[in-house]
């Protein structure tokens, strides 16, 4: 079966010989390199590139590993370019594995030379277009876009979307929308026969791939078995908000080990760097300020998420809430959480001030939608809870509440709009004309 990943196949066909290096990101095994070398690759083909044209090189092989120097790398791509009059591609697979060495020229640890630096000397050649990929967010630091000067352009890529997941499925029904929030969207998911070759697919992926990647890209020795119960932990409380603190107190209560705010909060920032975790700050809607604890984290993918817990924990209601986040940031909005002052008289008559939430406020340039996940609004005192918080926003911005029934879309008389989440994930028109 070949899954065609169109909206990013047309990204790098828009992209295609704009003079910038084309960086595409994402976790691993998310299709980065099935998009590049098979998908793009045909493509030119098909356009009428020469397949002695197009450059392949995959720096994760282990007959490739020389190249991980980056003089070798550019003396390699170099030879293959000599006829100035011909036009050629280059695709460079897995590009965060290649070294910084020594400016043999300056000495000194701020005088290295890596991958960038390589890159930046071969787009000199103008009869050249430069693919990488990568999987980690090295080639998307501050850093590292200085040092491309504005001659890199990236694609993020994630794992397929629910849209992807129905095409490939060759329909959107109730037991597709059940075994995507169970499985999630990592494309070999898709070619496995059975619940169980899923569920030890995604397993070995963590922990095969992922947690090793984090513990190596870190040089992490003596610390395997809390890493892997912090991202449990992180699992578990999917949705909810949380905070390093929190967490250290989860180990000291559960496990008797004391591990310090600081140290958890490198570790999760590890899994972040790894785009295996999304951090999500909680933002001051009245105060238009960030707040700085707590937050939330959603994973790249809930079948990942589902596996690490061995799929104890299907709470459909946070499940749906990270499908939806994810479906956000690929539709390229920014994402936070809302939080916005409630006052009210409790039973006893106190006067109670406290901070409800938005479950996410999406930016997108100058436009603006603020969002709600729930289960269900079956019952007037369900519907009240779940648009308290939107009804509190005197902006006008659109507001709308996705809800898990598949329901005919309507609008209430405050302009709150509700849509089922299968129609929410499938409409492939802006959020804005829902």
């Amino acid at each position: 079966m070949v899954i065609k990943r169109d909206y990013y196949l047309n990204k790098l066909i828009a992209k295609k010989g704009n003079g910038l290096v084309k960086i595409i990101t994402g976790v691993r095994r998310c299709g980065k390199s099935f998009l590049l070398f098979d998908l793009f690759y045909n493509h030119l083909i098909k356009d009428g590139v020469s397949r002695e044209n197009i450059i392949t090189l995959k720096l994760d092989e282990v007959g490739n590993v020389k190249y991980r120097n980056p003089f070798e790398l550019d003396k390699y791509i170099k030879e293959k370019i000599k006829d100035q009059k011909k036009h050629y591609y280059v695709f460079i697979d897995e590009i965060q594995f290649v070294d910084d060495v020594e400016n043999p020229w300056l000495k000194g640890s701020a005088n290295k030379i890596g991958f960038v630096d390589v890159l930046l000397g071969l787009m000199n050649f103008k009869n050249l277009d430069v693919y990488i990929t990568g999987s980690n967010s090295r080639m998307l630091s501050k850093d590292i876009v200085t040092q491309f000067r504005d001659r890199g352009d990236s694609i993020h890529l994630f794992p397929l979307s629910y849209a992807e997941y129905c095409k490939a499925s060759k329909g959107d029904s109730e037991a597709t929308w059940q075994d995507y929030m169970t499985y999630g969207g990592f494309p070999r998911i898709m070619h496995l026969r059975n619940s169980q070759e899923k569920v030890e697919y995604l397993k070995s992926l963590f922990s095969n791939t992922y947690l090793k990647d984090v513990l190596e890209r870190n040089k992490i020795k003596n610390d395997k078995e809390n890493i892997d119960d912090l991202i449990k932990i992180v699992a578990s409380s999917v949705g909810s908000l949380t905070n390093p603190n929190k967490i250290a107190n989860t180990f000291k209560s559960v496990k008797q080990i004391s591990i310090n705010s600081a140290t958890i909060d490198l570790y999760l920032d590890y899994f972040v760097d790894a785009f295996i975790l999304s951090k999500v700050y909680r933002y001051d809607i009245k105060g238009r300020k960030y707040i700085g604890s707590p937050l939330k984290y959603y994973f790249v993918d809930v079948g990942l998420r589902n596996a690490l817990l061995n799929y104890r924990q299907q709470e459909e209601n946070h499940i749906m809430e990270n499908i939806i986040y994810n479906e956000l940031v690929l539709r390229g909005y920014n994402v936070d959480v809302g939080a916005i002052n409630h006052r009210y008289i409790n039973k006893e008559g106190k006067d109670i001030k406290t901070k409800i939430e938005v479950d996410f406020i999406a930016t997108l340039g100058n436009k603006k939608i603020y969002i709600q996940s729930a289960l269900n609004i079956d019952s007037q005192e369900k519907r009240l809870q779940e648009t308290a918080s939107l009804k509190k926003i005197n902006d006008s911005f659109k507001k709308i509440v996705v809800i898990k029934d598949d329901i005919i879309p309507w609008i209430d008389d405050y302009g709150i709009h509700y849509i089922g989440t299968r129609k929410f994930l499938t409409n492939g028109e802006d959020l804005e004309n829902i």
